[in-house]
């Protein structure tokens, strides 16, 4: 039925003809066609078909009561076909309206008088959709998975993980998005916010500030959130509705409004030229008439007092004064404005749609207008030159060629051929910025004269070729001179001009306009595209590379139209139609006219599609209605236009329209399309709607109250309806009417109606109700303090909203106790939610974790209620440490985002928390509750609410934090009893089974082997054979004893594992960090003493144990230091290093003088036992040296066994090698007291004891000598006692000298007594037996050094 290249537009008027036989319906009288979108379909028009035509008025027959109804057939009697008829009436009514309304907003567009684009609005940041918050989540798990170039350290991976989870993955900020209120720069202060407090407690790096890290990571952040993208192409891309924030030209205006009212482009453009709203004179005429008609309403209002019902009825006068003086107020405005310039002081700015969206013009509007210089084409050009004909008059043997050339380019030239066979086929390849090029093809033979100085040019042939040129060759008659005999010549070329991509379309047309070719005459034209949006027509002049004219096609409608009268030449005629200029334009072709009009159509962007002539003609013939072929195309469009009903929307009177319902119908249809614009309004209009609104009410006299009513209750509907509304808007809106209401306006007293007052009591009361679910639902409607300010302005409001009048405050008591209400709401709402998903995030974790998971949904919902029902106390305890967990972060956020916000009621924030905490206590205390006695698993618990609550100068010691303290202080109590009990008995019954062996040598064969439960933060277990179970003490770092165990001690077992036990414990109960001082002392004081007791029993047995094993070791030079022993001297040493550790305590200075002195007495038993220890172990080696001086007795001189050893040593001698008497005694001696020597000082870890020892061991050893010496002051020694003495006396010597003995020690009295005497037995013995001595001498020798060695 319909042409496919018909536009749905067209193809419903078209239809809407079909059915126009029929008389219409009195209920359809008023109806036109229903356009595409606001019916079902599209198809309007066709719905009445058949018993008569309810889509559009007859031509005679608009707005008259003569029409005849026609008779109603069964179809349309039904009830169904009755309730569509009904909607089509009720959606073409809002269509007329709204059509209407336009009419009303472009004349105060046009020609604006009161108002201004308002250019100190706060400017709105960009909004973040759902599909752009997954893509930035997608791009920041990119970076944490390590997907991305962006380089960073731990910190800032650490920080954007945290991000991550908490911001971008929250629901909270999932709901923001949803209602609109959540920008690019919320989330980017969200993390600004979130990174300041980790670089502020960054430690200091010297060279790097913490600005400049700071700096840093908001770049990378910026990179991570932009992803891969060009912030230049971003901005490029910058949409029509993204200009929304800028200051508006008219078009942008009107393309605004249209799309906000629903109206199409043709329909405006119909409008436009109509109303004249390019005619500044015009436009201050129907302004003048308007005004002179709300005047005449004034008075008729007055005399047929029909006034509005008003609170007092002193107003109506009051009223009257009103309307008169807001009249007076617009003509003084419209009389201050310059009418011939149709208002020069509104310079309204431009959207550049060629460059780049974001830059705005702020010049006037036609300084977007194309130049010549904007329009540059440059095309390809190939001559190829075939051959000759008609060379006749030179010989066959001439030399000919020919040249090519386009103007103003370079000159080429053709191979040389005979004139017998003049062909080539040479192509030239030119570039020519040139639409119209001048092709110049000369042909040249040689010159046989001999004074010639050019060759000489037989011919030449001039082509203006064009892209739409034929391009095969052709042969073209060449122009030769008069006095050539060859008259006939003709060249063969092939010309081809290809067609520049900018270059839509060209061709010759006739054309006139009003503003460029303003004469009928034929000219080349070229359809050019200047850029992406930017079309010209342009004409051209042979050899020009500049167009002549060009005419700007933005915003220009085209179509087909019928032969213009006086117009002489062309055949086919269309035009390019826009306010206030027609361009028409004739071809010679009907199919050059379609294609001229379909690129043109391509080029406008217009919505409108034009229809050939030829459809239309087909489609009037079966319309029935016009069934002459030759119809004029005018009359159809005349027609058309008719059927939209304009004239009775441009020709109606303002003054007889209700305005107040008008625009509250504009204004909420245009709070719909901010909304829903590319901005986060948060309700706030943007500087061009504001400016429309402002006129629209000053021009219409729409009341201020009545429009801020209109405004609050459709922002009342969207904030109740999830979207996010900015209060600092409402509160601006509510005072205003408030202020009206009240009588209390700046401006002085006004009229306020009855229906004003109902209407902002009813507001007022919606209002209060929302902002106190608002603060209720704080952590939901402003999510991390976002957007910024807007909880606070939400207080602010919530208290003007309770004020009973505009000027007497209200008791701050009462607001108060509101606010006390929302925020016990508030508690409770938080934690409920909080607790559900809790409970959601245990179970995913249950389905992840249960070997069902791979089944299907009912499978897993049915496992995830069995473990629900089998909840053990470790799963219950562990899920109330994670809620803990989440009850810690809320306190947090609340503070960090919500706190200033409350910053005046902050004692109710206080009484908000403790509320809040009071829920959780309730979950705790039953979890707790089903613990099994004596186990200790919730202490992560008490240390995870404490260490946040101690923090927090408000719940510190709050209710809850005492209620936590008396929970767990028994618990505290009963686990150090049970650790103080099970400390003594590992040492009893360690001591008992120690063997004395180091803690190194014991590990030292499995190094990859932990010690027991020395992996593990706990402290050990209780033997098993003990009935009270001692718990596992949770610690949440490293116990600093591990170090120690490894590294340098060699204590025993039991003496290390008390050590760390005591240590472990003192840890974790200082880390419990107990809130309550006076308690946190008594288990401080406690535990010191503990350690104290437990320290002294370890060096009593240590003591003990030291004495009983020396008496068991040997008192011979076999004699070696067991490693026992030093493991002994090593507790001791640990014994002293821990008390200091264990057992001081920083209390008052009274407590500290008696601790000072119980602590001393700790280190003087350490002391004193060290002492005896050293003694025991200094009588030992004594014992051993004096069994050597023993042996050495029995050769006292005088005795009978002396004289036999002599005797037999001086026989054997003279036969055999007779080994040194007497040096296996002293080398034994010597051995022993070398290898005791590198042992204690090898194995014993303190210093200071190994000095002791040897000093005292030297100064033992030598009295014992010199004692035995001094009992043989009156015999001479033996030879044999001479040199085992001599031996042992100088090794001892040099021995403890090397050990670092203080020669004042080494050179004792006793040892200068025991050199002399040695020193004279030596003479004496060399004198009376010669070589006896066998070179062993007091003196100090190199010999003696090496032989040593």
């Amino acid at each position: 039925m319909l042409d496919p290249s018909s536009s749905e537009e067209e193809s419903e008027e078209l239809v809407e003809e079909e059915s126009g036989k029929e008389p219409l319906a009195p209920a359809a009288a008023r109806l036109s066609p229903s356009r595409p979108g606001e019916g079902p379909g599209g198809g309007g028009g066709g719905v009445a078909g058949g018993g008569g035509s309810a889509g559009g008025l007859q031509p005679g027959g608009r707005g008259s009561s003569a029409a005849r109804p026609a008779s109603p057939s069964p179809s349309v009697a039904s009830e169904k076909e009755k309730d569509e008829l009904e909607r089509l009436q009720r959606e073409e009514e809002e269509r007329k309206k709204k059509l209407q309304l336009y009419v009303f907003v472009m004349r105060c567009i046009a020609y604006p008088f009161n108002a201004k684009q308002p250019t100190d609005m706060a400017r709105r940041q960009q909004k973040i959709s759902k599909q752009q918050l997954q893509t930035i989540k997608d791009r920041f798990q990119a970076f944490l998975n390590g997907e991305t170039q962006i380089v960073a350290d731990e910190a800032f991976i650490n920080a954007v993980q945290s991000y991550y989870e908490v911001f971008l993955k929250s629901d909270r900020v999932a709901r923001m998005v949803q209602s609109g209120g959540c920008s690019a720069n919320d989330s980017r202060e969200v993390f600004k916010k979130h990174i300041e407090k980790r670089v502020r407690s960054l430690p200091e790096i010297d060279g790097l500030s913490k600005e400049t890290v700071l700096s840093s990571w908001m770049a990378k952040f910026d990179a991570i959130y932009r992803g891969e993208e060009d912030p230049r192409k971003q901005q490029a891309r910058m949409t029509a509705s993204a200009a929304s924030e800028l200051i508006l030209s008219k078009e942008q205006l009107y393309e605004m409004f249209q799309n906000i009212l629903g109206i199409k482009k043709f329909e405006h453009q119909l409008l436009y030229n109509a109303c004249q709203l390019d005619n500044p004179d015009e436009q201050a005429a129907q302004i003048r008439r308007e005004l002179d008609g709300r005047l005449q309403m004034a008075e008729q209002i007055a005399k047929e007092r029909k006034f509005p019902k008003f609170v007092s009825k002193e107003m109506e006068n009051m009223y009257i004064e009103e309307l008169k003086s807001s009249v007076n107020l617009l003509m003084a405005n419209l009389e201050s404005m310059p009418v011939s310039k149709g208002g020069s002081e509104f310079k309204l700015q431009k959207l550049k749609r060629s460059h780049n969206t974001s830059i705005i013009d702020m010049g006037e509007e036609n300084e977007n207008q194309l130049s010549k210089s904007d329009v540059v084409l440059s095309f390809s050009l190939e001559v190829v030159i075939m051959e000759v004909q008609g060379l006749k008059s030179l010989a066959p043997n001439r030399i000919v060629y020919c040249t090519m050339e386009v103007e103003g380019g370079e000159k080429l030239q053709t191979d040389q051929a005979e004139a017998s066979k003049p062909t080539w086929g040479t192509q030239g390849d030119f570039t020519t910025t040139h639409a119209l090029p001048a092709v110049k093809v000369k042909l040249f033979t040689e010159s046989t004269g001999v004074l010639a100085l050019e060759d000489k040019e037989l011919g030449r042939v001039v082509l203006h070729p064009t892209p739409n040129s034929p391009k095969q060759s052709e042969w073209h008659k060449m122009t030769v001179s008069k006095n050539c005999p060859d008259q006939d010549l003709k060249i063969k070329l092939a010309v081809r001009m290809d067609k520049p991509q900018n270059m839509k379309h060209s061709g010759y047309l006739w054309a006139i306009g009003k503003n460029v070719w303003k004469r009928w005459k034929k000219r080349f034209f070229v359809l050019v595209q200047v850029s992406q949006y930017t079309f010209a027509m342009c004409s051209y002049r042979e050899k020009k590379a500049e167009p002549q004219e060009l005419l700007q096609l933005d915003g220009y409608t085209v179509d087909y139209t019928d032969p213009q009268p006086g117009l002489d030449g062309g055949r086919t005629f269309f035009n390019a139609v826009k306010e206030g200029d027609t361009v028409i334009f004739a071809s010679d072709d009907e199919q050059d006219r379609i294609l001229w009009v379909q690129a043109m159509y391509r080029a406008t962007g217009q919505s409108h599609k034009p229809v050939p002539p030829t459809q239309v003609q087909k489609l009037n013939a079966k319309g029935g209605n016009v069934p002459q072929i030759d119809a004029p195309i005018s009359q159809f469009y005349a027609d058309r236009a008719q059927k939209h009903g304009m004239d009775e929307f441009i020709s109606s009177n303002p003054c007889n329209f209700d305005h107040a319902s008008l625009f509250e119908m504009v204004q909420r249809l245009t709070l719909d399309h901010r909304l829903n614009d590319s901005y986060s309004c948060l309700g706030w209009f943007s500087p061009g709607q504001v400016f429309v609104l402002d006129e629209y009410c000053a021009r219409n006299g729409v009341r201020g109250c009545h429009r801020h009513l209109c405004y609050l209750r459709d922002l009342l509907e969207r904030a109740e309806n999830g979207a996010m509304i900015d209060p600092t808007l409402l509160h601006y809106s509510f005072a205003f009417c408030a202020s009206h209401v009240h009588g209390n306006r700046p401006d002085g007293i006004g009229t306020v109606t009855v229906d004003e007052k109902e209407r902002f009591e009813e507001i007022k009361e919606r209002l209060r109700v929302l902002l106190e679910n608002q603060i209720t639902h704080f952590r939901y409607c402003f999510p991390f303090g976002r957007p910024e300010g807007a909880l606070k302005a939400t207080l602010s409001l919530l208290e003007r909203v309770l004020m009973k009048d505009i000027v007497t405050p209200v008791p701050q008591e009462e607001v108060k106790t509101v606010i006390r209400k929302c925020l016990e709401q508030a508690a409770l709402v938080n934690y409920t939610r909080l607790s559900e998903y809790a409970k959601i995030e245990g179970k995913k974790r249950e389905m992840y974790e249960h070997p069902v998971f791979c089944l299907a949904s009912q499978v897993m919902d049915l496992t995830i209620q069995n473990v629900g029902r089998l909840v053990t106390p470790a799963k219950k305890l562990e899920d109330t440490i994670r809620l803990a967990e989440l009850v810690i972060e809320v306190l947090q956020q609340n503070e960090e985002h919500h706190a200033e916000a409350f910053a005046w009621w902050s004692d109710l924030m206080v009484e908000h928390a403790e509320t809040f905490l009071s829920l959780f206590a309730v979950d705790m205390d039953a979890a707790l509750e089903v613990q099994p006695p004596d186990t200790w698993d919730s202490f992560p618990l008490f240390q995870l609410i404490n260490d946040s609550l101690r923090s927090d100068y408000n719940l510190c010691n709050g209710k809850f934090h005492k209620h936590l303290q008396d929970l767990f202080a028994p618990l505290v109590v009963r686990y150090v009893d049970l650790m103080e009990s099970s400390i003594a008995q590992s040492i009893h019954r360690g001591f008992e089974r120690e063997s004395w062996e180091p803690v190194k040598s014991l590990t030292s064969n499995l190094p990859n082997v932990n010690l027991p439960n020395v992996n593990l933060p706990k402290v050990p277990n209780l033997p098993v054979n003990i009935p009270l179970g001692i718990p596992q003490m949770p610690s949440f770092s490293a116990p600093s004893w591990m170090a120690a165990i490894y590294d340098s001690d060699n204590g025993s077992g039991t003496s290390e594992d008390m050590f760390w036990k005591l240590d472990a414990l003192q840890t974790f109960i200082r880390d419990l960090h107990w809130p309550e001082e006076e308690f946190g002392k008594h288990l401080e004081q406690r535990l010191k003493l503990m350690a104290s007791d437990m320290i002294e029993s370890c060096v009593k047995r240590t003591r003990i144990a030291f004495e009983v094993k020396l008496q068991k070791t040997s008192r011979s030079t076999d004699f070696r230091v067991p490693q026992s022993i030093c493991t002994m001297f090593n507790v001791m040493v640990d014994a002293k290093a821990q008390s200091t550790k264990l057992c001081s305590m920083e209390m008052g200075q009274e407590f500290a003088k008696e601790w000072h002195q119980y602590h001393s007495k700790i280190d003087e038993l350490i002391e004193e036992t060290v002492k005896e220890m050293i003694t025991l172990l200094v009588a030992k080696f004594v014992t051993i040296l004096e069994g050597v001086l023993a042996k050495l007795s029995r050769y006292d001189e005088g005795t009978l066994f002396s004289s036999f050893l002599s005797f037999t040593v001086k026989a054997a001698s003279k036969y055999v090698d007779v080994p040194k008497p007497g040096m296996d005694v002293a080398d034994a001696y010597v051995t022993f007291v070398r290898h005791s020597q590198d042992v204690l000082r090898d194995k014993v870890n303190e210093e200071m004891y190994i000095e002791r020892l040897f000093d005292q061991w030297y100064t033992s050893s030598m009295s014992v000598v010199c004692t035995w010496l001094t009992d043989r002051m009156d015999l001479q020694l033996h030879i044999y006692q001479l040199k085992t003495l001599i031996r042992i006396v100088k090794k001892t010597y040099r021995d403890f000298r090397l050990q670092g003995v203080l020669d004042s020690t080494l050179n004792s009295k006793t040892y200068e007594t025991i050199r002399n005497r040695l020193t004279v037995e030596e003479a004496t013995a060399s004198v009376s037996e010669g070589g006896g001595l066998q070179g062993i001498t007091m003196k100090d020798s190199d010999e003696e050094d090496e032989e040593d060695d």
